[in-house]
């Protein structure tokens, strides 16, 4: 059925846009519905700029220098930031980023809206972010919920432009629509989306308990795993392994497995059967539809929200039987980022990517617990050492079943894994009061059109 809007002359002129996405139905409904109520434009009400333009080198720690990835609907995502240095912050002061700030990624993934807190300082960005810096009139919270309503989606997607990527300028951004409410409103938005940052805060905490804990357990709390001069090994051990390279035998590694040794460790592969996902080819994705987990889609917390592809119920019906994740399994990288691990707390109704194993337990062990021990110092350091130092494209499954896994006495493993289920269960329910933020919104928005 072909969809299509009738426009006057005078509105091509004045938006200086020709092409037919822009003139999108439902595109002009979003803009007739916000003009129909009060309202601002964003522009007249807060300061808005971009972050820099020009190399900079990163550092181990310093100032955090946000990029478009950072940005996660409501909140930063913080786990891959990067450094720079106070003179960078100085020399771009503009884009110092204050408490209250509202950031909005401008290229890529366009138009995730996340708000600045004070554990998020000190922090700077790069010109694929834009700083909103409210002066008057508008909650940035309020704001921050709008943006990522499908009201606010829908305007920066109408305004974006670009064929290879999307991007929205500054100028569209400060055109940007946003409806007033009163303060008992923004004061509810402003709840819900500090209980869901609570929550979040509470998810870290347990997962680094349950960490703590496995550490512990293993005496590896204070293990110390930094690199030393020289190590002696046997020719033997060297043909085992169909390795020479130096920095595969380096004593940390070999401190490590020794303890986990100790705790009853076995290969992963005689606790699991693993079995490789599926890849469709770029040319599969679509918009919308049952949810392909790639390697990019997948944390030690879950699937990420972003930039995330979908396959026809039809391609979906034909692979599920093989490729389909099931509670109870755990999801594990091999490719691009080796070794993140998710046990899966529900079964998902999606497709895992060829860079995606699928475990399904078959010894005693709980599957939360295995997740920890491959995402904490117990599985990372083994991921480094078949690294080689360098950065693995591909971590192979025979590499992935000889990863050694310490199993610990079954009471040890609950405690652990409740830990790990307390943490993840926080997560979750964060996510469903920022949705929930969302949609108080849209829902405000669209009571007053009747």
């Amino acid at each position: 059925m072909i969809s299509f809007s009738v426009i006057q002359k005078s509105q091509l002129e004045g938006a200086k846009r020709i092409d037919a996405e822009y003139y999108q139905s439902e595109f002009l409904d979003t803009k007739k519905s916000l003009l129909s109520k009060e309202h601002v434009i964003l522009g007249e009400h807060a300061f808005v700029t971009d972050g820099e333009h020009g190399s900079v080198d990163f550092l181990e720690k310093g100032v955090k220098y946000l990029t478009a990835e950072n940005i996660n609907l409501g909140f930063l995502a913080l786990k891959d930031v990067r450094f720079v240095s106070d003179a960078v912050n100085t020399r771009n002061k503009r884009a110092e980023l204050k408490k209250g700030d509202v950031t909005l990624s401008i290229k890529g993934t366009v138009g995730t809206s996340a708000i600045i807190f004070d554990d998020d300082l000190p922090a700077n960005m790069n010109r694929d972010v834009s700083r909103i810096h409210i002066k008057d009139s508008i909650n940035p919270f309020f704001l921050t919920a709008f943006l990522n309503s499908r009201y606010g989606q829908g305007q920066t997607l109408r305004e974006s432009s670009g064929n290879v990527q999307q991007m929205i300028t500054l100028s569209r951004i400060r055109e940007l629509i946003v409806p007033i409410f009163g303060d008992k409103f923004n004061q509810e938005i402003e709840y819900t989306i500090n209980k869901a940052r609570k929550l979040l805060k509470d998810s870290k905490s347990f997962y680094s308990q349950a960490e703590n804990l496995l550490l512990e357990e293993l005496g590896l709390k204070d293990f110390a795993h930094a690199d030393e001069l020289y190590g002696v090994i046997r020719l033997s051990e060297a043909k085992k392994a169909n390795r020479v390279d130096a920095e595969y035998f380096q004593p940390k590694y070999e401190k490590l497995v020794s303890v986990i040794q100790k705790n009853k460790g076995e290969p992963l592969g005689s606790l699991i059967t693993l079995k490789k996902g599926f890849e469709p080819g770029s040319e599969a994705y679509q918009e919308e539809g049952k949810i392909f987990i790639r390697v990019s889609s997948l944390s030690k917390n879950g699937l990420e929200d972003k930039d995330q592809k979908y396959l026809s119920e039809k391609l979906y019906e034909k692979l599920k039987k093989e490729y389909e994740p099931k509670k109870g399994e755990i999801l594990l990288t091999k490719d691009a980022s080796p070794g993140i691990a998710y046990a899966l707390i529900e079964s998902i109704q999606g497709i895992i990517s060829g860079g995606i194993l699928r475990l399904k337990l078959k010894e005693d062990v709980i599957s939360e617990y295995i997740a920890l021990c491959i995402n904490s110092i117990v599985g990372q350091m083994q991921v480094e050492r078949d690294s080689g130092g360098s950065i693995i494209a591909h971590w192979k499954p025979e590499q992935v079943k000889s990863l050694l896994i310490p199993v610990l006495p079954r009471v040890a493993q609950e405690k652990i894994a409740d830990l790990v289920r307390k943490s993840h269960e926080a997560r979750k329910k964060s996510k469903e009061l920022l949705e929930e933020a969302k949609h108080k919104v849209e829902e405000m928005i669209e009571n007053q059109n009747v």
